[in-house]
């Protein structure tokens, strides 16, 4: 679309959790009007929004009748009503990231299979339909096992490297990719508008915990070579050119000893690896996405200062109402910002906030953060 009419524009986004609270809270400086669907009550989303709706996001009629009070369509989760959102496009109903890019990128064998077309550099991969088919590929040697619909937030995905790892198998559809022999996991943010401007975030650095398989931190500038930083530019544009992209899509890449960059995953949305934007960057990816969805000028995603992100994980062994420890000790240093979801309910290795730590210097950045990590704690009461 080319033009929005500011305070009577409704924006309708599929999910209420913490990435569609924080983009509200963008856009309410462009003074659009946000519709939110989500099945919880208790939605991140559900306090902040002009208006929420609970229904459910894979539901075809619940996508479809919500679709119809909104001028625009969005979403901040893969796993939505692809045939609704088809037939409100249809209809003349503005929606991106188009239904197609959707419909490609929730299903990990078709990422992987649109990368091989379209020459973007990524890992071997073998498609599997069912679990004796992927012990089958898997006899032959060790792959990680990535189920090909549903899986986020490292649910979905197993090794298998020898025959314990082989009970752990699933049984659906999935993709068996070679382990890659990598040095670093980066991720860069794109962002395309329907005229076709695109602009890239610089490259982040991204440390996960073991455990959960979840980003625990991650650092932007990335410590990487300017070649690298520029070949991830240049894998994030030809991507978004590609998919002809209407909105922000964030990047996860292996980075090989030899400085060679594999994609691993993409996510036609708001992304983890984006939160630190917020204070450290000139544009943030929300305004960002808002920008490119609107159609207007695409914002400037320079970096202000250097900044650490991390997440804020449910502690192990804690489940129910939450509690923060140690809040009032972490603002009290310089540069901390801490971004709390609004989620009543804790347990292991929800992601409960996330805090952005800015400073002059990336390794004093990184100390605060250490310091935050092992001071700040989601408990439960």
């Amino acid at each position: 679309m080319n033009a929005f009419y500011s305070g009577t524009f409704r924006l309708g986004i599929l999910g209420g959790g913490q990435l569609g609270r924080m983009f509200i809270q963008e856009a309410i400086d462009y003074d659009v009007r946000v519709h939110v669907l989500d099945p919880s009550p208790d939605a991140p989303c559900a306090a902040i929004a002009h208006r929420f709706a609970q229904g459910d996001f894979a539901s075809y009629r619940d996508v479809y009748e919500f679709g119809k009070t909104v001028d625009l369509l969005t979403i901040e989760i893969e796993h939505v009503n692809i045939e609704a959102l088809e037939r409100l496009k249809e209809e003349g109903l503005a929606v991106a990231p188009d239904p197609a890019v959707l419909r490609m990128i929730r299903d990990k064998g078709l990422q992987k299979e649109f990368y091989h077309r379209h020459h973007i550099p990524s890992a071997p991969f073998f498609l599997a339909e069912d679990k004796a088919e992927a012990l089958a590929i898997a006899s032959r040697g060790a792959y990680m096992q990535k189920l090909r619909r549903g899986g986020y937030d490292g649910k979905g995905v197993t090794p298998l490297r020898n025959t314990d790892d082989h009970a752990r198998a699933f049984d659906a559809p999935s993709v068996l990719e070679a382990f890659v022999p990598f040095e670093k996991e980066v991720s860069v943010i794109v962002a395309r508008n329907a005229e076709g401007e695109i602009r890239t975030f610089p490259m982040v650095e991204m440390v996960f915990n073991p455990e959960a398989n979840l980003v625990e931190m991650l650092s932007c500038p990335a410590e990487v070579p300017a070649a690298v930083e520029e070949e991830g530019s240049r894998i994030a544009r030809k991507l978004a050119e590609d998919l002809e992209l209407t909105g922000i899509l964030a990047v996860e890449l292996f980075l090989l000893s030899d400085g060679t960059l594999w994609v691993n995953e993409v996510a036609p949305r708001p992304h983890n690896s984006g939160h630190q934007t917020i204070e450290g960057h000139v544009t943030s990816q929300y305004a960002q996405h808002l920008r490119a969805i609107l159609g207007l000028p695409l914002g400037d995603p320079s970096i202000l200062r250097p900044s650490v992100m991390i997440n804020l994980l449910g502690e192990k062994g804690h489940s129910g109402p939450v509690k923060y420890l140690g809040l009032e000790q972490v603002l009290h240093w310089p540069g901390v910002y801490v971004h709390l979801y609004g989620k009543t309910e804790t347990r292991p290795f929800r992601k409960m906030g996330h805090v952005t730590i800015v400073h002059d210097s990336p390794q004093e950045a990184r100390r605060i953060a250490r310091d935050v990590m092992d001071t700040l704690k989601v408990v439960s009461q």
